[in-house]
């Protein structure tokens, strides 16, 4: 016996296809022959006027459009204000699905209006999570920011890699040991050449770099190990006033500065989540630290909407996919749909989540290798394990409300603990 189907309710249904310019909207209501195409700019008073028009059909509004750069943001902010149901479609889903109903891989803007009015139809889209409405502006700005500075900090210091340091102190790279090495950025600042260094002798040199150096242990052992280098060097003898040298301590001075500027930004960040539980919960999770904590609050939001931890993981990019055809099943993978940004943050914490003393995912990561250690394939299927275990504790912690436990020991009979190793909290196994 078939059950009835219930009635769906009367809406409207509005497809937009985002452009920076103009946008384009198809509109489809209750009682209409066929759907009405409008051509709205991107302005306020055009989008206000178009958000009254859709207020004005009296039936529930159901918008759906795909994300385009950032041109999306004003225009979901106006209709979000107006009450209308925002919904979101995905880019490769559109694309798909065009290619089925007009069996070509061509596109324009009225076509895509027509191909998302046709999702919105099957229930295709997902649910659109403004940042601004729901309090992650800020959160996502400060990361997005940090992010870019990040990125062309790297780039600087590739270029001081690939083209300074081999011209004019080609020995100094060995002591840039990670991307914060400060001190010997300030140091080449003042000094930037082998010929600077070694016009002084070595105790003026130790005395002169002994401040800029910063912290470090056994300093003293150092600097004179720098001075020695600079005097075997096989840098280019420039001369100090040369605009060789200006443009090498312009670039120094690029790079200092970027520095600074991720510095400062991660400082305002722990100011503005020190108080939000959340963050502190993340915070007591190995391998997550300040900057890896505001990259999954401001990428995945509130972490409660996810109502099990698959969806969470599916959300980041770490479910499986499986090519099979036939008497033919391929080797199940990531599927990498997700959000890529938060992928890279669980990664990154893996990485240093292993390399810590002792803890579960340290644990977790050993079992992995104890059949082939040596094998790099396996120790990225481990590290992979390892982030997804890390982004369903994290689920977890905060879907739950409890603190993370590192040191969670089951009882034997004979009342000793079973193990000394780290194991999960109850909550989160």
């Amino acid at each position: 016996m078939t059950l009835p189907q219930p009635t769906p309710e009367p809406r409207v249904l509005v497809a937009i296809d985002v452009a920076k310019q103009c946008h384009d909207a198809l509109i489809e209501a209750p009682g209409w022959r066929r759907p009405k195409r409008f051509t709205v700019p991107n302005q306020t008073d055009e989008l206000d006027r178009f958000q009254r028009y859709l207020g004005s059909l009296a039936f529930p509004v159901h918008v759906a459009f795909e994300a385009t750069g950032d041109y999306h943001r004003g225009l979901a902010h106006v209709l979000l204000r107006a009450g209308f149901r925002l919904n979101l479609v995905s880019s490769l889903a559109l694309a798909r699905t065009r290619e089925a109903m007009h069996n070509s891989w061509d596109k324009n803007d009225p076509k895509d209006a027509q191909v998302i009015l046709h999702m919105l139809r099957a229930g295709q889209t997902m649910h659109y999570h403004d940042p601004l409405a729901n309090g992650l502006n800020d959160l996502q700005e400060l990361s997005k920011t940090h992010f870019q500075v990040s990125l062309e900090k790297t780039r600087t210091l590739h270029r001081l890699k690939t083209h300074f340091f081999p011209l004019y102190f080609p020995e100094i790279e060995p002591y840039m040991h990670c991307s914060r090495t400060e001190g010997v950025l300030r140091l080449l600042h003042a000094l930037p050449t082998p010929g600077c260094i070694c016009a002084l002798s070595c105790d003026q040199f130790v005395r002169a770099a002994w401040p800029l150096i910063g912290r470090k242990v056994a300093k003293q052992r150092l600097l004179e190990e720098i001075y020695r280098t600079a005097q075997g060097s096989l840098g280019l003898p420039v001369a100090p006033d040369s605009e060789a040298v200006a443009m090498f301590r312009l670039v120094l001075a690029e790079m200092l500065g970027l520095c600074e500027r991720r510095a400062a930004i991660e400082v305002r960040a722990d100011a503005l989540l020190a108080g939000q539980s959340d963050y502190q919960r993340l915070r007591q999770i190995p391998g997550i630290g300040p900057i890896n904590a505001l990259t999954i609050l401001a990428e995945a939001g509130d972490l409660r909407r996810f109502a099990h931890h698959r969806q969470f993981l599916k959300f980041c990019g770490f479910d499986l996919a499986t090519h099979q055809s036939g008497q033919y099943r391929g080797q199940s993978r990531l599927s990498k749909h997700g959000n890529a940004r938060l992928r890279c943050a669980f990664w990154m914490a893996a990485q240093i989540a292993v390399r810590m003393k002792e803890n579960s995912f340290r644990y977790k990561y050993e079992r992995y290798l104890r059949g082939s250690p040596g094998d790099p394939d396996a120790k990225r299927k481990a590290l992979v394990a390892v982030a997804a275990k890390i982004a369903r504790v994290t689920h977890s912690l905060i879907k739950t409300g409890a603190d993370y436990r590192p040191f969670f020991e089951a009882a034997v009979p004979s009342g000793r603990a079973c193990s000394a190793r780290a194991v999960e909290a109850h909550a989160t196994s």
